[in-house]
């Protein structure tokens, strides 16, 4: 899985540890020439102002202290990123499924997320039920339902153009009737300029909170890295809107700007429960402080690895 995840944010690597060369390596005090070759790195990795400045000024704390730069670095990428790493962790069922709610624009692969979020809460025995509420796009409908067919996980449907906090309270009645323990349900791609379809995600927490008080207990927000920070202000614009819970963040591996974890890390304070590295399975990835920045940096005490 590291391995994968190296290859994964590979771009992000290859670009940063070609800016900082062999800087990098070096074990004396950093020097102001230095710091400003490591705040241009960080900028244009997309890590954003206020998560740059933040890790600047630590590492301006500790600059005197005769480390070499990729220690004092992977700690204040460490402490810039454990907050948010809060593995997705199901209750005991008590009163029915686990709800999580999807939301996210057009094209961030959130569909393709949740069939991946799905095999992974079934390899951990969990009892899954997809809610195809993207009824916006037919596509989207059969999508579902072929993820659901391979990874033998039940989908609950209706036509297209159905309404969408139709099919979810449906959904949410029939996983509670077979014993489900998450419900993971799917919503139509929407920027948060659309106001109608912004107002949708109330309606849908509405008629599900009917059901059960504390449902949607969790509203999950899947963003694309590759637009960098239009995905944070994306995740802003929709923490506004609709009360985020977490994030998913995919198509690191497409990208030279995967500093823009640290950029949302930074901003939204919310925790992240998978990063995308790839196209397979195993490329959804839980997502890890220590994991990442080893696989950016290199792993500690190894050799930094070569951009």
């Amino acid at each position: 899985m590291f391995k994968r995840l190296k290859e994964g944010i590979a771009r992000t690597r290859d670009s940063l540890l070609n800016r900082l060369g062999k800087l990098i390596f070096r074990r004396e005090p950093i020097d102001a020439s230095s710091l400003e070759t490591l705040e241009t790195a960080l900028l244009l990795a997309d890590a954003g102002v206020d998560a740059t400045e933040r890790m600047m000024a630590a590492v301006k704390q500790r600059a005197g202290k005769g480390a070499p730069l990729v220690d004092t670095l992977r700690d204040v990428m460490l402490e810039a990123l454990r907050p948010c790493e809060q593995p997705l962790a199901i209750p005991p069922a008590t009163d029915g499924p686990y709800v999580i709610l999807v939301v996210g624009v057009n094209g961030v692969g959130k569909t393709t997320t949740i069939a991946k979020i799905g095999r992974h809460l079934r390899a951990e025995g969990r009892k899954v039920m997809f809610a195809a509420g993207d009824t916006f796009r037919a596509a989207a409908v059969d999508q579902l339902k072929t993820w659901g067919e391979r990874l033998d996980i039940p989908v609950i449907a209706q036509g297209p153009g159905a309404d969408s906090a139709s099919v979810i309270f449906d959904a949410y009645s029939a996983a509670q009737a077979r014993g489900i323990d998450v419900l993971l349900a799917d919503t139509a791609g929407r920027l948060h300029t659309q106001g109608g379809l912004m107002n949708e995600l109330g309606k849908i927490r509405r008629v599900i909170g009917k059901q059960n008080a504390a449902a949607p207990h969790e509203t999950m927000l899947v963003l694309d890295a590759t637009l960098g920070q239009n995905s944070l202000t994306q995740a802003k614009m929709f923490d506004e809107t609709s009360k985020l819970d977490s994030l998913v963040l995919t198509k690191l591996d497409g990208t030279a700007k995967g500093g823009i974890v640290f950029a949302i890390a930074q901003a939204m304070k919310l925790p992240i429960r998978f990063i995308g590295v790839g196209e397979q399975y195993e490329d959804l990835q839980v997502f890890e402080a220590a994991g990442f920045v080893d696989a950016l940096l290199g792993e500690p005490g190894g050799d930094v690895p070569a951009a």
